[in-house]
């Protein structure tokens, strides 16, 4: 993770993302933390744009964690068809919202989220982030598994937990809040695939855009 063999101050070299991404709203088009808390769920293996699309009328329906526990899986399900993995994903919005009942009550810990059954340490992250609670983690989704090995911050690795364990043992803690989002951001738009360096605002210290 060394460039020129000298050690890398990350949150020096990581400030212009920071500085491009921190107050960029999430694409998530949420009203509260009720509708991210299902939104994340459902949004696991499909795309936030699909999510969003079904939003309004899925919340027209379901105002709050109690109209979901009045309800039951079959009215639920039918409103997330278009959804990937929609069974699984209502059963675990459906005992979520039995357990928890109101809105007032959804936990804000990285430990009472991800007990929930449909919350992984992704969601969790998240929801925290945008309830402005202070991460125990940072927020690893598929475009920081993609752009942090590149810029050279850790090494490449599908799992996200041995990401998110080797990202926090690199990344001052000052930074764990904003930084997931903010590299996922960097990712979204321009580390994407193939990636457009010449628009990257940290290409200076990125070890793919100096051997490119």
């Amino acid at each position: 993770m060394d460039l020129f063999n000298k050690p890398i101050d990350w949150k020096e070299e990581l400030l212009p993302v920071l500085e491009k991404y921190r107050d960029k709203k999430h694409p998530l088009e949420y009203k509260n933390i009720y509708q991210l808390l299902i939104m994340t769920i459902l949004s696991a293996q499909d795309s936030d744009d699909n999510i969003n699309k079904i939003a309004l009328v899925f919340f027209n329906k379901f105002p709050d964690l109690l109209s979901l526990a009045h309800s039951d899986t079959k009215e639920i399900n039918s409103f997330i068809l278009d959804v990937k993995y929609h069974e699984n994903k209502t059963l675990w919005i459906f005992n979520i919202a039995k357990t928890i009942k109101k809105d007032s009550d959804i936990p804000l810990t990285l430990k009472e989220l991800t007990s929930l059954k449909g919350i992984g340490r992704k969601s969790a992250n998240v929801i925290m982030r945008e309830a402005k609670v202070t991460l125990e983690g940072i927020m690893v989704d598929l475009h920081v598994l993609r752009v942090a090995p590149r810029i050279g911050i850790i090494k490449a690795t599908k799992d996200g937990l041995k990401a998110e364990k080797e990202l926090m043992s690199v990344l001052s803690r000052e930074i764990w809040n904003d930084i997931g989002m903010c590299i996922s951001f960097l990712g979204r738009e321009i580390c994407r695939p193939h990636p457009k360096c010449y628009e990257c605002p940290i290409k200076y210290c990125c070890q793919y855009a100096m051997k490119h």
